[in-house]
């Protein structure tokens, strides 16, 4: 049974989300194009570029990205908590940074007098651009109309540039999100765009090896602690080992040549060696609307009124 994607974004049962987008019309974000010959690489940029400028306005952190030939991914997460802090001036002036907006709040931000029945007006509109700068809906929408508006003008053609919709995963526990934020920063490796997750450009693992301040991406804070700041609850230097290891291991496809000692990572994850790999290798395959452990699936499956959902018993297939 289909659901929709606004029933599977509910910061109720996570604020982790892996987004996909793919190219359609034979279209490329970057790369040569074997069938023109024409080099798109500077597209990738495109994308890293608008991501964080909305981020920066929108009430979402990302976590992890990979921007790809035809495709992206993007491991988001939804901070309600910032978004209900803001003020009414404060959620007016993030929403005039990507519209307009209406007259009402151009002459609220001007500083004008509203009466009382224009104030009550105006609250009704804050709280529903309160809940778009939230959405993840409306920040793939805003960050796929740009790119696609900017790949026509350069292609000198009109119509889609992406699919139609994007693919979303509820990243439903701690070993979903470091498995899929693995998957994704692991992606030009497994495609031979790279050698090394440090060579791999336009992704999440090379701006946090580079430090890149630009990239504001969703940082690690350690150990979970009271009073903690806003974070992945993991420290950063074990997740670079995690991925490196996954890397290698995955890349050999040889069990000689996992080490015999486990990242501590997974212990704490309580993830066997095969159970981890077999994520970070094949996350997209494993999981379909949402990823987790079985019983939070299925915690899931009956909030979405179904008997299960993809993911639990999932074999990848042997070459």
């Amino acid at each position: 049974m289909t659901v929709a994607s606004s029933r599977l974004i509910d910061i109720h049962s996570t604020p982790y989300y892996h987004i996909t987008c793919r190219c359609v019309r034979r279209a490329f974000l970057c790369g040569v194009d074997s069938y023109t010959g024409k080099d798109y690489e500077h597209r990738r940029s495109w994308i890293e570029d608008k991501l964080f400028d909305l981020t920066s306005v929108f009430a979402i952190d990302v976590a992890a990205y990979a921007v790809m030939s035809n495709h992206y991914h993007l491991v988001l997460r939804i901070d309600n908590e910032q978004a209900q802090s803001w003020s009414t001036r404060e959620v007016l002036e993030r929403w005039a940074r990507l519209f307009n907006g209406s007259l009402m709040a151009q002459r609220y931000l001007a500083g004008a007098l509203l009466s009382e029945a224009e104030l009550e007006v105006l609250s009704e509109l804050v709280e529903d651009y309160r809940e778009r700068l939230m959405s993840i809906s409306w920040l793939m929408r805003i960050l796929n109309e740009s790119i696609a508006r900017q790949a026509n003008r350069e292609d000198n053609c009109t119509g889609k540039f992406f699919e139609g919709r994007f693919k979303s995963q509820a990243l439903l526990d701690e070993a979903a999100l470091l498995s899929c934020m693995a998957y994704v920063d692991l992606n030009p490796v497994r495609a031979k765009m790279a050698t090394t997750p440090e060579a791999s450009d336009y992704t999440s693992i090379q701006a946090r090896i580079q430090q890149d301040v630009e990239k504001a991406l969703l940082p690690f804070i350690g150990n979970e602690r009271q009073e903690q700041p806003k974070g992945i609850a993991f420290d950063l230097t074990d997740y670079l080992e995690l991925v490196d290891w996954s890397g290698r291991a995955i890349r050999h496809s040889k069990r000689g040549s996992i080490p015999a000692k486990l990242p501590p990572i997974l212990e704490r994850l309580n993830l066997s060696e095969d159970d981890w790999l077999l994520q970070a290798q094949h996350f997209e395959k494993r999981f379909k609307r949402a990823a987790g452990h079985w019983y939070n699936l299925s915690q899931l499956a009956h909030r979405l009124g179904q008997h299960w959902l993809h993911g639990k018993s999932f074999k990848p297939k042997t070459t």
